[in-house]
């Protein structure tokens, strides 16, 4: 596992105190395009993750012998989702 470590300055190859003290001004907006009904129309929300499930699974506790673990895990990777179909039939 990765250690936190501070970033330096010279890391960042940055000013951080220069660029904390600067304030917007007004002339810097004329860089930036009018929005328009155009561009507001091409937007979207984008919330990111993975789409829902239409079976999820959900979680328990099964307390099962060691030797049954043992037999299972010896099959491989998978070998909870096959345990699971198992069950399932």
């Amino acid at each position: 596992m990765r250690e936190n470590k501070n970033v330096s300055k010279s890391y960042l190859g940055t000013d951080l105190q220069k660029v904390d003290a600067h304030r917007v001004q007004d002339k810097e907006y004329t860089e930036l395009p009018e929005l328009n009904e155009d561009m507001m129309s091409r937007g979207r929300v984008n919330k990111g993750g993975r789409p829902r499930s239409q079976n999820p699974k959900q979680l328990i506790t099964i307390r099962l012998p060691e030797d049954v673990i043992q037999r299972w895990r010896a099959t491989g990777p998978g070998w909870q989702t096959r345990m699971a179909q198992k069950l399932s039939q």
